[in-house]
């Protein structure tokens, strides 16, 4: 196939950014495109090298390496990004392509108002939908990794997997862990595992609430398939949180899910290359020693308006306001500013059963909608927690001991979370009572 369907036609000029970068025409079995977005990296041939070292999925895959800066960057990242580009080009060219191909994209002059992550995941998520597009795979896999992360070896296959088994699952996060020893100081360690459990207890909390949409969302972690990519606008140009508004476009569509079955391990390095995330929260922990949370009463805020959903479908065309969700002030006072009664009218208009009413509402009330409520929450009423206290308050909730695994320390709380993530409350109860400690 040569010419690209009148859909992706369509997608790129809605919302392209650049023409086709890659000439040569895709493997026709293509199934599996990894992109990597690379800005002042010294360490991309690691994170490449554990690619290369994954099994090979039974469809061919391709990693294309967006190395980018703004026209505008510090020489030094410059230097760098030039350097990368030049030793990364020499070890693609020693690599056997019936493996895995590889491609190195380089755009060292993008707009300074649109330069960072976001651009950069895009220019090479939009190269991959042309890749399926012209291979004929609508079916086809776009992954999401970072240049200092590594992987499982069976990275690749368990992704394969997990599309083969939910056919109409429109993308995944997949389960991660941060390194905890290592060549670092301890406090930065100390850093990311306090950083790695706010991630997580945010998740547990959301899901303890009730909320559907309740998964994480790391750029560096996450998969969709090509044909739900270009549907939902494809990715957007964020410096920061991209991955954030993206997935949250993606898991709406029902049936998104949580690849568990092997793992990625982002770096644990302390950074300040984008405003918020991993390495700016590595930071700012080491500037103060502690790393606070949203607070877990929101979350319980939120539990009690979930679970009047029922009542206020019930309600119809008599719902007359925020009063009549039975629910604490912090939270009727956000619903109000968001204008909730003409939302209840519009989505009662549209709906003919509760199972309706339901999605619905979570379309509006979505990922972002109770982020911002938790952080209205925590900014106006509750104040930010330590993430050890908040993430302690969530396991007596669950009614698991926060002492299962040792005295609660950030460490061993970590364990715990990682095992709700990682197979839920049985895995984790196994795996609990076999022993204690800080590893």
């Amino acid at each position: 196939m040569t010419m690209l369907t009148p859909e992706t036609t369509c997608y790129f000029r809605r919302y392209g950014f650049c023409e086709r970068q890659i000439v040569s025409p895709p493997n026709p079995d293509l199934g599996i495109v990894v992109v990597i977005p690379c800005f002042n990296e010294p360490d991309l041939i690691g994170g490449l090298e554990s690619l290369r070292g994954c099994k090979p999925p039974t469809r061919s895959a391709k990693v294309i390496v967006v190395i980018n800066s703004s026209a505008d960057c510090p020489a030094e990242v410059r230097l760098q990004n030039e350097a990368t580009r030049k030793l990364t080009a020499e070890w693609m060219d020693q690599q056997d392509e019936r493996r895995c191909a590889w491609h190195l994209l380089s755009f060292p002059d993008l707009p300074p108002k649109r330069a960072g992550v976001g651009l950069a995941r895009k220019i090479g998520m939009d190269e991959a939908l042309r890749r399926f597009d012209r291979a004929g795979a609508t079916d086809g896999i776009i992954v999401g990794y970072d240049a200092d992360c590594r992987c499982e070896d069976n990275y690749l296959t368990a992704i394969e997997q997990f599309f083969q088994a939910n056919p109409v699952s429109p993308g995944c996060s997949i389960y991660f862990e941060h390194p905890l020893i290592g060549p670092l100081p301890a406090m930065a360690y100390r850093g990311v595992a306090a950083y790695e459990l706010h991630l997580r207890y945010y998740k547990q909390a959301l899901r303890h609430a009730g909320h559907p949409h309740a998964h994480h969302t790391l750029g560096s972690c996450m998969a969709v398939r090509a044909d739900a990519y270009r549907k939902q606008g494809g990715m957007n140009k964020r410096k920061a949180g991209e991955d954030f508004y993206f997935l949250n476009k993606i898991i709406p569509l029902g049936g998104f899910g949580d690849l568990t079955g092997t793992a990625v391990y982002p770096s644990p390095r302390p950074s300040d290359r984008v405003p918020f995330g991993t390495g700016k929260a590595i930071r700012a922990f080491l500037d103060a020693n502690e790393l606070n949370t949203y607070p877990f009463q929101a979350f319980l805020d939120l539990k009690q308006l979930i679970e009047c959903l029922p009542a206020l479908y019930k309600l119809g065309g008599r719902f007359a306001g925020e009063n009549d969700v039975s629910s604490p002030g912090p939270l009727r006072t956000f619903l109000k500013d968001q204008e909730f009664a003409a939302v209840m009218k519009e989505i009662h208009g549209n709906t003919a059963s509760e199972d309706a009413f339901r999605r619905r509402f979570f379309r509006w009330f979505d990922g972002f909608m109770a982020m911002k409520f938790v952080h209205h929450a925590r900014d106006v009423i509750y104040g930010p927690g330590k993430v050890e206290k908040e993430a302690e308050r969530l396991l007596t909730q669950l009614e698991i001991d926060p002492q299962s695994c040792g005295r609660p320390t950030i460490q061993t709380l970590l364990r715990i979370y990682r095992e709700l993530d990682r197979g839920g409350r049985a895995n984790f109860v196994q795996a609990a009572g076999g022993g204690s400690g800080e590893n």
